[in-house]
């Protein structure tokens, strides 16, 4: 199965964040406190997915340039500075907040607001920008995807693939916004690194901004 998973083009791309997406679906599902326990089992079968595919996804390669880092921070200061200006999609249902859940400075609070810190930045990036920014994006304007490359613009994917990725976020216009920006940059440098990159720095800020203002909400 995992070779399968390997030799696929399309499933070396999909299958680690169709992994990650599925057991989203549990967090909370085992009582209130099994979403902690069950983002660090995404986080580390994300992880392990990731390295298992990684020879065979040629595209992941994380790159850092100035552009990448400015996107990334332009795109924190947009996903906190809309917040509550719009209707959101779907009503918000609870907060990650570890302190709350084991008591604040707590060994497990500490571990869970770790995890969840290492997760965003480290595994959601590459998940998420080679399935949607490289998968999505060139699968939609051909089904033979690797013929395409990152650098073509064809405005009807990157309409579709920025909507949908703004609505599986609940924030979804920063959601848009920010799908719009990390495609810009692949089209731009032909290359996914830089969006890998600046999607990093993006959920970096995000989480310490979450952790010194208290904003557990947007977690």
């Amino acid at each position: 199965m995992l070779k399968k998973v390997q030799s696929s083009p399309v499933l070396s791309r999909v299958v680690p964040f169709a992994a990650f997406a599925l057991l989203t679906l549990f967090q909370g599902q085992f009582g209130e406190n099994s979403q902690y326990w069950i983002y660090a089992l995404k986080t580390g079968i994300g992880a392990w997915l990731l390295w298992l595919v990684r020879p065979y996804v040629m595209e992941m390669r994380w790159k850092i340039s100035w552009e990448a880092v400015v996107a990334g921070v332009v795109i924190f200061l947009i996903w906190i500075g809309l917040d509550g200006f719009y209707p959101m999609l779907a009503k918000r249902t609870g907060s990650f907040d570890p302190n709350a859940a084991y008591g604040a400075g707590s060994a497990l609070a500490l571990f869970f607001i770790a995890v969840r810190i290492a997760g965003s930045s480290l595994v959601v990036p590459p998940l998420e920008e080679v399935f949607y920014r490289s998968f999505i994006y060139r699968y939609i304007q051909k089904s033979d995807f690797l013929k395409i490359p990152l650098s073509r613009f064809h405005w009807k994917a990157f309409l579709i693939t920025g909507i949908i990725f703004g609505i599986a976020h609940y924030e979804w216009i920063q959601g848009i916004i920010c799908a719009f920006a990390y495609q810009g940059l692949v089209i731009r440098k032909n290359r996914l690194g830089d969006a890998i990159c600046a999607h990093a720095v993006t959920n970096f800020l995000l989480g310490l901004y979450v952790i010194f203002r208290n904003a557990y909400i947007f977690w």
